[in-house]
């Protein structure tokens, strides 16, 4: 078991948003899944926590109600190695109400922060030539989705 494990609060979507990761990421695993009884507080049989695990990371889901909403406060990073990764996620993730931001961050239709950044983005921006890290900077601050060619001819000074 995880030391630490991210908890999702969701108002009322936390089984369907388990669905969706699931079939989004690699490796996907639904744990156990508790269901609220007659007791409550939410409806008879609906989620009440669920566990789950995408590409070796587990995850909490909770049906809590509307009182908390996800903010880009706190985001989780995808690190893809090639551009169809990036575009494979970004797409995914972006799809059926999600929403597109700046430098590789979107929203997802539940509202959950990600960021789909090229492993290669730390070499770029940090690389031995300052002049093409800021050349680099500056292409990926016009971006949405993030583009590797891009980057790497900003880099380059192509």
């Amino acid at each position: 078991m995880q030391k630490i494990t991210p908890f999702l609060w969701f108002d009322n979507n936390a089984e369907e948003a388990v669905a969706f990761y699931t079939q989004v990421f690699q490796d996907p695993k639904v744990g156990e899944v508790n269901r609220y009884g007659d007791a409550g507080p939410g409806p008879k049989g609906s989620v009440m926590v669920a566990t789950f695990t995408i590409m070796g990371q587990d995850f909490i889901a909770l049906n809590g109600g509307p009182m908390y909403k996800f903010t880009e406060a706190v985001s989780f990073v995808i690190n893809c190695e090639t551009q169809d990764e990036v575009d494979n996620y970004w797409e995914k993730l972006t799809a059926d109400g999600g929403q597109p931001g700046r430098c590789g961050w979107l929203k997802d239709k539940f509202g959950l922060s990600w960021q789909v950044v090229p492993v290669v983005l730390s070499k770029l921006l940090g690389g031995p030539d300052p002049q093409g890290s800021k050349r680099a900077m500056e292409a990926m601050m016009k971006m949405d989705k993030l583009d590797i060619p891009t980057l790497q001819k900003a880099y380059d000074g192509n």
